[in-house]
């Protein structure tokens, strides 16, 4: 799909899209549960619809309307056919690991850019608790055998906490004596405080000593009935408030102000560039500043997906910001640091990386030309925020990567005022 969006005024109210992080959380933790888990304000992006598509392979029971997702299992865990996880990297990592409580052989796969990743931490993870895998030289396909036996160890967790989500889930729900975790170099630590408050809420027994030790305490198997509500998702939010920043005046609601997510670090970064914005009543109003923004220094590392929509910021603020985080963007959708670079030198910006750091030349006028997402979800979101104020018409190809996470991110634009139009 082709987009083509045209200079505009934008204003209005966004409301945030439910948070496909917890989203897929709730979804996993709603198969481990014995009873009924209701999913209140339910997602429903491509990478929402292949969870619930894993957990229906494994064994739950799933039924959808547009208010609620309703899930009935027996807390059981059985790996009858291949998991398909789409382009979710997320879902792969977490399910890969949960299947492996049952001790059948299965097939975990998936499609584009998640075929081309390199998973090899995930390898040695079950070669540590002696789980049989093979796979592509490291990539998608992957066939494992558990069972996982619970039992002491320790991993590395500077690649990602997505496997040490997929480790807590599924050793809390099968440990029936404490197990402890030793986690070196952790990154990402906002994600494991979402994912220990959900397991919580669950009834599940987890404690930590500084996100280095994490003790599992057995879980009572009893029959228990859930509702969860899924929070707005601050990662989609971000290129909202960016827009506001230097667009328009936007009202976002949606948001628990006091979320666990990664993302609500943007807060931070709109104070640091002297963004307009107040809260009241749970609505974030922002509005565009008649001063210049200020150029900004951010450590990004443990939210690495604000990095395209801060992108976008630097680029209009008054000097040289430094994002801190670039290793964590190799792995995503495409080597994301590469993408956002060269993207936005095609619209006439200036990025150097520097070791960890990515500089961006702010002040920078911005054309219209024709670029790509590279396939990637968060690039297609960026260039169409930079798009809104570029000189002449801006044409992305592979915009229907948004599907991933946030379909209804241009009918979003569209009700702000954004003249764009849809090619498929």
């Amino acid at each position: 799909m082709r987009v083509k969006i045209i200079p505009s005024e934008i204003k209005g109210d966004f409301l945030a899209p439910p948070s496909k992080s917890m989203m897929q959380r709730a979804c996993a933790l709603g198969l481990l549960n014995c009873g009924i888990t209701t999913i209140l304000n339910p997602g429903y992006s491509n990478d929402d619809f292949a969870a619930l598509s894993i957990i229906e392979t494994l064994g739950a029971s799933v039924q959808k309307s547009n208010q609620s997702i309703v899930i009935i299992s027996n807390g059981k865990v059985n790996p009858n056919s291949t998991i398909f996880c789409g382009e979710s990297g997320l879902s792969f990592r977490l399910f890969s690991i949960v299947a492996t409580v049952a001790s059948k052989e299965f097939v975990i796969t998936g499609e584009g850019s998640l075929l081309t990743r390199d998973m090899q931490t995930l390898i040695e993870i079950f070669k540590n608790l002696n789980v049989q895998v093979s796979s592509n030289d490291g990539r998608l396909p992957f066939k494992i055998k558990g069972p996982l036996l619970p039992k002491y160890f320790s991993i590395d967790g500077s690649k990602s906490s997505q496997y040490l989500t997929g480790l807590l889930m599924a050793l809390g729900s099968s440990a029936e004596e404490p197990v402890t975790i030793d986690v070196e170099n952790l990154v990402s630590k906002p994600y494991i405080d979402l994912t220990l408050d959900m397991m919580r809420f669950f009834g599940y027994d987890i404690t930590h000593e500084a996100y280095q030790h994490f003790h599992i305490n057995p879980k009572k198997h009893l029959e228990k009935n859930i509702e969860i509500s899924i929070e707005g998702d601050w990662s989609s939010a971000a290129f909202f408030f960016v827009a506001g920043a230097i667009h328009g005046d936007i009202n976002i609601s949606g948001l628990n102000i006091n979320s666990k997510q990664a993302d609500r670090k943007i807060l931070e970064v709109m104070n640091l560039a002297g963004v307009n914005y107040n809260v009241s009543n749970q609505t974030i109003k922002i509005s565009k500043n008649n001063n210049p923004l200020k150029a900004f220094d951010f450590d990004a590392t443990d939210c690495p997906d604000l990095f395209p929509a801060l992108v976008v910021l630097a680029l209009h603020c008054r000097g040289n910001s430094s994002i801190k985080g670039v290793m964590r963007l190799i792995n995503k959708e495409s080597n994301r640091a590469f993408t956002l670079q060269t993207v936005f030198t095609q619209m006439g910006g200036i990025i150097d990386i520097e070791d960890d750091n990515m500089i961006v030349k702010g002040d920078t006028s911005l054309n219209g030309v024709e670029v790509s997402s590279h396939h990637d979800h968060r690039i297609a979101m960026a260039i169409s925020i930079a798009a809104i104020s570029a000189h002449g018409e801006m044409n992305i190809t592979d915009a229907d990567a948004v599907y991933k996470s946030f379909p209804e991110f241009y009918d979003k634009l569209k009700l702000l005022g954004c003249s764009l139009s849809l090619i498929k």
